[in-house]
């Protein structure tokens, strides 16, 4: 797990045959539509545009250190060139395999490769219909064959652990037996999760895999939230910067870089990571939108990386809105509001030998007031004892979350 507790921030790529149609990825059970209604977007899927290499450099210069893409989404169509099926990329009019070239974009970066897989699929015949199917208000319901789509998942999941060299992180997506708004849902009996995890551990010794199978993984999966503190088991949160994990045209609820920025601070400060998604467009690429708000997260990074990678939690409690996180002697103090002159800090008086803003390593002085000492006209009072005390500037570094850090002795 050693790399994954270091790189904390990653990016997730949602893309298939919906970033044509636009309008989120769950666009074929959401309007109810049938193969033929969905056939177009086949007919039709051409990336011209798609350049896995500046995909993989705009994660690095936003500071994402691994990069997972959906190879099969739930409606079942296939980014790479399949052995089990029709239904794959390269038999639309572009052709070729997505997948390889991915691979080969994100390694020649230095970027950890991830594969999302869905165990759902809304398009093989053998998968029972159920309430997350396009199909579930059909009369009579389709039938289904679980034991022959059982064996074309397992398959599918060898191809791809067999034909591109070492991956590093698989996403499966996901169990749904107890989830009472889906009639019908499917778990780890459903999948064979047991044997397909012990597949993959054979495959790939030494891949990190998610929860989501139904039975315990390396890591949990929290998405669209973030945990209000840290979780007994080691945690990624799986965010989308509006809403939506595949291309939606029309959707303008774009996150903040500050918010997005806010998000992955929290996380690390309560041992998590941030799995932040991308949804190009039908022709491959990352929209400008998009773009601009990771180039923002990109330059907060450049000037604070050491507050993120390879820090984590601390012992140490952090004051009101703000945040900490730590590597070793170093303790990395987030201000998520800017306050007026002074911070105060319990339980660290005494215990650091320098302190200064991270952006451009600036001084903050320490700030010793007694204990019993009372507040008069412009004399500060004393906090409790044990903390320590930072006379702060009045104006705030013009970046969107400041850092001071923290030597400690």
């Amino acid at each position: 797990m050693t790399w994954f507790t270091n790189d904390r921030f990653g990016m997730f790529v949602h893309w298939g045959l919906y970033s044509l149609a636009a309008r989120h990825e769950w666009v074929k059970t959401r309007e109810r539509m049938t193969d033929e209604e969905y056939r177009p977007y086949f007919d039709h899927f051409d990336p011209d545009r798609y350049d896995p290499a500046a995909w993989a450099r705009t994660a690095k210069a936003a500071g994402m250190r691994y990069v997972v893409l959906t190879t099969k989404h739930h409606d079942g169509f296939c980014l790479w060139d399949s052995d089990l099926t029709d239904y794959k990329v390269t038999n639309t009019p572009y052709g070729r395999d997505l997948v390889e070239p991915f691979v080969e974009a994100c390694r020649a970066e230095g970027l950890k490769v991830g594969f999302y897989h869905s165990l759902i699929d809304w398009h093989h015949p053998a998968f029972p219909v159920d309430g997350t199917h396009p199909q579930r208000d059909s009369q009579p319901v389709p039938a289904g064959d679980i034991a022959q789509y059982r064996r074309y998942l397992h398959g599918q999941v060898r191809e791809l652990l067999t034909r591109y060299g070492t991956i590093d992180y698989l996403f499966f997506d996901f169990s749904y037996s107890t989830r009472t708004e889906w009639w019908g849902g499917k778990g780890p009996e459903d999948w064979g999760s047991k044997e397909l995890l012990a597949t993959v551990r054979e495959l790939q010794p030494g891949i990190l895999v998610n929860d989501r199978l139904g039975i315990p993984g390396d890591f949990v999966t929290p998405e669209q939230y973030q945990p209000s503190g840290p979780l007994a088991e080691l945690w990624e949160a799986c965010q989308t910067l509006n809403g939506s994990w595949g291309y939606d045209r029309d959707n303008l609820d774009y996150k903040s870089a500050d918010l997005l920025i806010r998000m992955l601070v929290d996380g690390v400060s309560k041992g998590g990571n941030l799995l932040l998604n991308v949804g190009p467009n039908g022709r491959g690429e990352i929209d400008p939108h998009a773009a601009a708000v990771l180039a923002e997260i990109g330059s907060w990074m450049d000037l604070h990386e050491r507050a993120i990678r390879g820090c984590g939690p601390s012992e140490f409690t952090a004051p009101s809105d703000c945040r900490l996180t730590q590597n070793g002697d170093r303790l990395y103090l987030h201000l998520f509001s800017w306050p007026l002159r002074h911070v105060h800090l319990p339980g660290l008086a005494g215990k650091v030998r320098y302190a200064q803003l991270l952006n451009d390593a600036s001084e903050i002085r320490q700030v010793t007031t007694d204990p019993g000492q009372t507040a008069h006209n412009t004399r500060m009072g004393g906090q409790p004892s044990g903390t320590l005390t930072l006379q702060l500037p009045v104006r705030p570094p013009g970046t969107p979350v400041p850092v001071i850090e923290l030597f400690l002795s």
